[in-house]
């Protein structure tokens, strides 16, 4: 009997035992469960827009369950298939290398007495830097006394804002003086003021160009002003000419000391927020957007705003939207922007600056920017109103700033192929290829078409493959291809001991297997390289908005002067 209840009491005690173990278990796994992502999560049909799939997070308690997928981290740099986002590969073994050779003779032994030539820039910031740079070189090929280039004015931007209020004018003239000899303003002839003598050279003008015209009209006027003077340079010059040309433009060339240190705080600001940010160049303000001759499905309201602001430019053709956008000449929205990005490997947490005048449609056309992006800082957002003030009644001041904070980002985005665009990226190359991303917008049209019918990965994994050779990478572009100033080959050089090293650590390391999309987007060169003109064209404007602009010289010298300078900036 004793036995028989000491067994009854140990199965009334291990009854609920059991049943308490099997609840812990099986709560654990209900939260389990809850925790695991979707079996499908990833097969949701991309949406046409993002506001919707923010609107159905929200309903949902969770951004998890839409196509997008936005939550994430940027805690780790590495994006999709482990591509470094903030840092280009390979990009340790070039260098910038602009020295002059031992043949490039001193600007002392061969400046000519009584031989000055002066350059009337045309233009905004980054159109005028074009041209000031190219003035060092042409005054270097007459072997003429540089005078210190003069602003425009009257340009489309509106500013009148001197060389020395922009750039350090003094700087600019002892750090080329071994190249060419510059002064600030042109001597007195006989105690009188010296007008020069005004003229004109052909686009695209080479050495012998400058030579053939420029040098009888010196020998007998000694003095001349070169107008309208932007782009009035060859691609094709000597590789002493070109290394010249990157010494004024990547070192000569340096901000006034306001404006680099407003720059600076900036920056700093920026980075107080973000160990990494990113600088987004949008160039989405109603002016291009009309000068594009793009449409971006605003209905009747677009068309009749746009053309409006058409009508200004009398000589402009009339393009065919469709063909523009199929020819990747329309600028991408700022949604568009933000897609790219994402499927590049950038969430939430990245942090961007936009460099932006007045954005066509305001607000509602950053709204799917900022909601893929909510870290999102402007020099406006950045800055006092009062700590701008010195800076925000003149356009080339208010770029230089935005130059400043583009040019000391982690990564450099931009939607255009203007000046601001081509320099930046030119000199990001020089200074050790830092990513800079141009979206490949023929490709990517057809993208941005279909997304309705594929899925997230789908679309994601066409993007990186459409953007390998738009990423600024080393040699993703070959030397002579592009404008010099995107593409300074003949100033960026190989560092052979960083490269012997590199072959020696990859030939001992075992070979390690990668998916076919890592393996590609690894790539420096490609078969799709950017769909650049020939060199002599490409450096023309008003080829940024295609073959519907190549006008010959004297044409092109006829238009109205804001056709090309709208593109400046």
């Amino acid at each position: 009997m004793a036995v028989q209840r000491r067994r009854h009491q140990y199965r009334r005690r291990l009854i609920p035992a059991i049943a308490a173990v099997s609840a812990a278990i099986l709560l654990l796994f209900v939260f389990i469960s809850f925790l695991a992502p979707s079996p499908v999560e990833n097969d949701h049909i991309f949406r046409s827009r993002i506001n919707s799939v923010i609107g159905e997070g929200n309903e949902n308690g969770s951004g998890g369950n839409g196509a997008l997928a936005l939550s994430g981290s940027s805690s780790n740099s590495r994006g999709v298939n482990q591509r470094d986002l903030w840092r280009t590969k390979n990009a340790g073994l070039y260098y910038g290398c602009s020295n002059a050779s031992a043949k490039f003779a001193k600007a002392s032994a061969i400046i000519q007495p009584n031989r000055y030539l002066a350059i009337a820039t045309s233009g905004g910031l980054n159109q005028q830097r074009t041209g000031i740079t190219d003035a060092v070189v042409a005054a270097r090929i007459l072997n003429a006394t540089l005078i210190v280039p003069k602003l425009d004015p009257k340009s489309f931007w509106k500013d009148a804002s001197n060389f020395s209020e922009i750039f350090n004018v003094d700087w600019f003239i002892s750090y080329l003086k071994d190249d060419v000899k510059i002064i600030k303003e042109l001597p007195r002839k006989r105690g009188q003021i010296w007008n020069p003598y005004t003229m004109r050279v052909p686009r695209k003008c080479n050495e012998q160009c400058y030579v053939s015209r420029l040098t009888p009209v010196l020998a007998k006027k000694h003095a001349v002003q070169l107008t309208k003077f932007d782009y009035r340079l060859s691609n094709r010059l000597s590789t002493d000419l070109q290394k010249l040309r990157c010494r004024v433009n990547y070192h000569a060339l340096r901000f006034t000391m306001p404006i680099l240190e407003m720059g600076s705080k900036l920056v700093h600001r920026m980075r107080a927020r973000s160990k990494h940010y990113i600088a987004l160049h949008l160039r989405y303000e109603p002016d291009m957007l009309a000068f594009s001759g793009c449409y971006y499905g605003g209905g009747e309201k677009e068309r009749t705003e746009l053309s409006k602001i058409r009508r200004r430019w009398k000589t402009l053709h009339k393009h065919n939207p469709e063909r523009e956008r199929r020819q990747g000449r329309c600028p991408l929205t700022p949604e568009e922007v933000g897609l790219l990005l994402k499927a590049l490997g950038y969430d939430q947490q990245t942090y961007i600056y936009v460099a932006s005048g007045e954005v066509y449609g305001g607000e509602s056309s950053l709204a799917p920017l900022k909601a893929l992006f909510p870290n999102f800082y402007s020099k406006d957002t950045l800055a006092k109103p009062e700590e701008l003030a010195p800076f925000s009644a003149f356009s080339s001041r208010m770029a230089a700033l935005d130059f400043i904070v583009c040019d000391e980002s982690d990564v450099f985005v931009t939607n255009n192929n203007g000046n601001m665009a081509k320099i930046l990226a030119g000199r990001r190359r020089y200074f050790g290829h830092k990513p800079t991303i141009r979206p490949n917008a023929k490709k990517l049209y057809k993208l941005f078409l279909n997304r309705d019918n594929m899925t997230w990965d789908e679309f994601a994994s066409s993007t990186r493959t459409f953007q390998r050779g738009f990423m600024g990478e080393p040699k993703e572009v070959r030397p002579g291809r592009g404008v010099f100033h995107e593409n300074p080959a003949s100033c960026i050089c190989e560092d052979a001991k960083a490269k012997t090293k590199l072959d020696s650590v990859q030939k001992e390391s075992p070979p390690v297997k990668k998916d076919t999309d890592a393996a590609d987007e690894d790539q420096n060169t490609n078969n799709d390289e950017p769909d650049f003109s020939d060199p002599e064209d490409e450096d023309d404007p008003l080829n940024l908005l295609g073959s519907s602009f190549n006008e010959t010289s004297s044409e092109y010298d006829n238009q109205e002067p804001e056709l090309d300078e709208l593109l400046s900036d």
